[in-house]
């Protein structure tokens, strides 16, 4: 059987935990307010709302995604962008980040440094001459005193202070009826997390405005997609249900 130090059987189970942590869901906080009636296969065209991302190749795929998940929920897309029932406009942004610090407490008990030395015992004294007998000489040094003081126990791993930069991501949907230009849904998407790369941020954000679409009217929900699972947890209700 092998013995596994202590510090050892302290420190694994927290690189564990540390590990597992590198596996957090995509989360993101939606705010939706519709007036959107049942789907009847209306049809839809998907546009940047920002005029300069009009052509953009990246706007593009997300335009693609957003149309992806539309037809999921029962809308078609319009052969004819001009003969459309509802114009899906959309936009998306990362901040430039700021720092964060964060601190994790240190693993202990440990050894700690040497207990305070135990002193000399200090010299016997001489024990005084016996004098002459038969056997000779009398008592001579007394014995030593008590040694070096033993271990002391201390503390462990100090806290580990580690700084990073977090970044704000949202996205923007809006869908307006053409035929009487009445705006029948608006959401937002918005996410913290360390990426700022827009190629993994969009889809995400794609997919927690999507979680149990249309939603309630002037509910916010927080999103937790993992691989394939989608959670959705209510925030605030809203004031009509």
């Amino acid at each position: 059987m092998t013995n596994t130090p202590l510090s050892l059987r302290i420190i694994i189970p927290a690189l564990l935990l540390m590990l597992a942590g590198c596996t957090t869901p995509f989360r993101a906080d939606v705010a939706r307010f519709q007036q959107l009636p049942p789907p009847q296969g209306e049809s839809f065209t998907v546009v940047p709302a920002d005029p300069a991302r009009v052509g953009s190749i990246e706007a593009n795929q997300y335009a693609m995604m957003i149309t992806q998940r539309m037809q999921q929920e029962g809308y078609a897309p319009a052969s004819n962008p001009e003969a459309t029932d509802l114009v899906v406009s959309f936009d998306y942004v990362v901040d430039g980040g700021r720092e964060r610090v964060r601190t994790t407490p240190g693993i202990g008990p440990g050894f700690g440094a040497f207990g305070p030395w135990g002193g000399w015992g200090g010299w016997g004294g001489w024990g005084g001459w016996g004098g002459f007998n038969r056997f000779g000489w009398g008592p001579g040094w007394g014995a030593w005193g008590p040694g070096w003081g033993g271990w002391g126990w201390g503390g462990g791993f100090g806290p580990d202070v580690r700084s990073y930069t977090i970044y704000n991501s949202e996205l923007a949907l809006k869908i307006d009826r053409v035929a009487d230009n009445v705006r029948v849904f608006e959401g937002r998407a918005q996410a913290t997390s360390r990426s700022n790369n827009l190629t993994y941020l969009v889809p995400n954000l794609v997919e927690a405005m999507f979680a149990e679409f249309p939603g309630n009217s002037g509910e916010t929900v927080r999103v937790s997609l993992d691989d394939d699972k989608v959670k959705v947890k209510t925030l605030n209700r809203s004031a009509r249900r």
